[in-house]
């Protein structure tokens, strides 16, 4: 696999080329989604509940993701990193430069950023300095207190409106890349055609530029349960290698995630 960039997803989005994404946290599995040229790699908060066995993503620290990154890195020279910037990492911009430094320096290509438009300045200090940042909209777990659990986002028409512009927003700002969670796919169609920017969607449909799945819930090991927009490939395949493949090649013909794995 040649190296990924951002260039290479925003020529794909422009040329109607889906793509498929996941999370990694160690060298070793890093190593096997470069083998099967996954693209782009997120070293996510999530390892909280999946790793560490937490109900939430919020105990995670910067020094957890910097550490992960840096396994990750080790195994894999090729595919795009991006490392999330744990719960209140980044209240204030200054804060955000200073703790994606030690993400940058621990071999992340990027940093995301879960929140709407009071996000701004922060993007901007953030891409002004040379850290590119990957938006976070819909459901973002670390606001999980806020929403009242994990709760599908943008069905009124209030809502809906406010993740369009928050998007579009975080697209002016400098985003460069944005994550849609656990919104309705319709809200997600629209959203990526008014973004010339690439958008990938977990739990959004099928009409996004890319799809993301935690890793764990690829291989059905999750400790905890496995989401509606999630699907064990490895139960159809019977090795990682080829469940990879076959995420990787149902994504590019926009057959996963299928109506049941989305929200309407």
């Amino acid at each position: 696999m040649k190296k990924v960039s951002i260039h290479t997803l925003i020529k794909w989005k422009q040329e109607g080329i889906k793509f498929a994404t996941s999370t990694a946290y160690d060298a070793s599995f890093a190593q096997l989604f470069e083998q099967q040229q996954m693209p782009l790699l997120l070293v996510g908060d999530s390892l909280g509940m999946v790793l560490q066995g937490e109900d939430s993503t919020l105990p995670v620290t910067v020094d957890e993701i910097a550490y992960h990154t840096r396994c990750v890195r080790a195994g894999n020279k090729q595919s795009l990193l991006v490392a999330d910037m744990p719960f209140m990492s980044y209240a204030t911009p200054e804060q955000a430069c200073q703790e994606a430094a030690k993400l940058m320096r621990a071999g992340a290509n990027m940093v995301k950023l879960e929140g709407g438009e009071w996000l701004i300045d922060t993007v901007k200090q953030l891409t002004e300095r040379s850290v590119p940042v990957c938006a976070h909209l819909g459901l973002t777990p670390q606001s999980v207190n806020i929403f009242g659990g994990f709760r599908i986002q943008g069905r009124d028409h209030d809502q809906a409106e406010q993740i369009v512009k928050d998007a579009l927003s975080l697209q002016n700002s400098g985003a460069q890349l944005l994550v849609l969670e656990c919104v309705p796919t319709a809200l997600a169609e629209r959203i990526t055609a008014a973004l010339h920017i690439p958008v990938i969607g977990i739990g959004a449909g099928n009409k996004t530029d890319g799809q993301i799945l935690v890793m764990h819930d690829m291989f059905g090991i999750s400790a905890n349960y496995m989401p509606k927009f999630s699907k064990n490939f490895l139960a159809e395949t019977g090795s990682m290698a080829l469940a990879i493949d076959k995420y990787i090649q149902d994504v590019a013909a926009g057959t996963f995630p299928a109506q049941e794995h989305s929200f309407e």
